[in-house]
């Protein structure tokens, strides 16, 4: 199907040898977040991209709800699947087995898509063969806690992950189909986000950064949910560590840097922008209680060896 040059959305615009547009599956792993689905689900319908060039799959991962009320809340907006074993990459690997798309793009059920997100990735794979967008952190308060600002500064810098380290987080991704089975499923037990990709450019799958494909994800609000974010992420990045040759020495002098980039990072609160003094001071004080909390749960965690099954949907941020 070609489309005439005046109908052509803001992908085959931006990319005119995209003309027929690919088949796009969006892949939405779910737990227990009906709301922010919605909001998610909504966000897509608002896309400049076609929609019958792409199909929106949600997959369900054991939440503690009436299955019936979850295809309700969906509605007709997205194809509803289930995934029993718990964790956000048996999720999307279940979705991913029913995508009928040669694209796939990835965003969690608790992001919102900006009206070019979709198309923006899709273009952004003719440079590269993975691609990680821009994750813009967002507050539902009008008044930012200290969880919310430390976030707000902190949290999924997608460019530092992709161009420093390696990776882009899985709640905005994208990828052709043949790729990704090339590749294979994403693993449980660990950072699946950095595993994943560190996988695929070891077998030479270039990684690349599209800062106009942007999602928003909210900040956490209090001390509580930052640290459980924590505590799961660090099991994860243990896990992912522990077995390469010195990992536990090096995960030791890991949790010794954490605690002592307090300082460095101070200095980041003080000159961030957009915020009040009063929310950088907030901002401070959340910064030193987690590091020093992260890294006395670190040195616990690698004393013990302790195991944690994965049951949200977050990356490892900065």
């Amino acid at each position: 199907m070609a489309w005439p040059r005046q109908d052509l959305p803001l992908v085959a615009q931006t990319c005119p040898a995209m003309n027929p547009l690919p088949r796009v599956s969006v892949i939405v792993p779910h737990f227990n977040a009906l709301d922010a689905l919605g909001e998610c689900l909504d966000s897509l319908a608002r896309q400049s991209f076609p929609s019958d060039r792409a199909e929106v799959i949600v997959c369900d991962n054991n939440s503690p709800i009436d299955r019936a009320a979850i295809g309700s809340r969906i509605g007709g907006r997205a194809r509803l699947v289930f995934e029993d074993e718990q964790g956000a990459g048996p999720a999307r690997n279940r979705a991913v087995t029913e995508a009928s798309g040669e694209v796939l793009a990835f965003i969690d059920a608790d992001c919102v898509a900006d009206p070019a997100w979709l198309a923006r990735g899709v273009v952004a794979l003719e440079r590269g063969d993975i691609v990680g967008g821009r994750v813009r952190v967002f507050s539902r308060d009008k008044a930012l806690s200290g969880a919310d600002a430390f976030e707000t500064i902190f949290a999924f810098n997608q460019k530092r992950y992709i161009e420093q380290l390696g990776f882009t987080g899985s709640g905005n991704m994208f990828c052709h189909k043949d790729t990704f089975a090339a590749v294979g499923p994403f693993r449980t037990a660990v950072s699946e986000d950095i595993e994943w990709c560190r996988r695929a450019t070891a077998m030479g799958y270039r990684l690349i950064y599209a800062p106009q494909s942007v999602v928003g994800h909210p900040s956490r609000h209090d001390w509580h949910s930052l640290r459980e974010k924590w505590r799961r992420l660090t099991h994860e990045h243990y896990h992912l560590r522990r077995g390469t040759a010195l990992g536990r020495a090096w995960w030791v002098l890991r949790q010794a840097v954490v605690a002592t980039s307090i300082v460095p990072h101070a200095f980041r609160v003080l000159l961030a922008e957009g915020l009040t003094w009063r929310e950088r001071m907030a901002a401070l004080g959340t910064l030193a209680r987690i590091r020093l909390w992260r890294a006395g749960y670190g040195f616990k965690v690698a004393w013990s060896g302790a195991g944690q099954r994965q049951d949200d949907r977050d990356t490892v941020p900065s």
